[in-house]
């Protein structure tokens, strides 16, 4: 009896550790521990799902907050702002994490950050933003077009999807040497022009970007498919990607 005791305790302590293998662990940034834009991550990012969630300051990444995750996300906001509060050594810590292994998955304003286009961007991929003068160019409904990369990574049928925009970067290409190139899984088919910004300049620009840094993967989302109407499957498609659980 005893001896099937300890095997049965074997048996489940294997079974915890499994399962525990089979959770994601993301890390969600979020300055003051109730913003919009991670609260609604965390509803599409829940358990049944096997996703493990937790919100983390810029204080708390540079406490090493992180380390233990296996993706961070950085939503919507101020790109500049993350960094900000972030300070030197939280960036460093981010691209430590990713460098070693880890994913990331920036947002409209997360992929300002992650971007190699500003002075207090964190130069995880290889993008530049283009007219940067009209950032508030409006915001609304746009259509993407989907690479077959991007349709794969993102677990997208269609061609074409509809997505709210909130004044994310137009990307392109940028020339940092030290990047790889990153791989466009969709385009702006459609764009938004309001506020004085030029008409003709933001279809046919990346609206998502994939990359690899070190050891670990970034994925960059302009628009928002996380609100309402999404298309939200493609965050937890985004999220499974980087953690090279797709």
């Amino acid at each position: 009896m005893r001896q099937f005791a300890l095997v049965l305790c074997l048996c489940v302590s294997l079974l915890s550790a499994a399962i525990a293998d089979d959770v994601l662990r993301v890390a969600i940034y979020d300055r003051t521990g109730e913003s919009k834009g991670p609260t609604t991550l965390a509803k599409l990012l829940t358990q049944e799902k096997g996703f493990e969630v937790r919100r983390v300051s810029g204080e708390a990444i540079r406490d090493g907050a992180i380390r233990d995750a296996d993706v961070v996300i950085f939503p919507g906001g101020s790109g500049s702002s993350q960094a900000k509060h972030l300070e030197e050594v939280g960036g460093e810590e981010v691209r430590r994490f990713v460098r070693e292994g880890g994913g990331y998955v920036g947002i409209c304003a997360g992929s300002y950050l992650a971007s190699a286009e500003y002075p207090w961007s964190l130069r995880l991929i290889n993008t530049r933003v283009i007219d940067r003068k009209h950032w508030a160019r409006g915001t609304g409904v746009v259509t993407l077009s989907l690479s077959t990369e991007g349709r794969k990574v993102l677990n997208e049928p269609s061609e074409r999807v509809e997505v709210y925009y909130g004044q994310g970067p137009l990307l392109a290409p940028a020339i940092d040497p030290e990047l790889p190139p990153y791989t466009p899984l969709a385009v702006y088919e459609t764009e938004i022009a309001k506020k004085d910004a030029p008409s003709g300049v933001m279809a046919g620009t990346t609206a998502i970007a994939a990359a690899p840094f070190g050891k670990g993967r970034v994925l960059c989302i302009s628009p928002h498919p996380e609100k309402t109407g999404g298309p939200n499957h493609m965050i937890e498609a985004a999220v499974r990607w980087v953690a090279d659980k797709d």
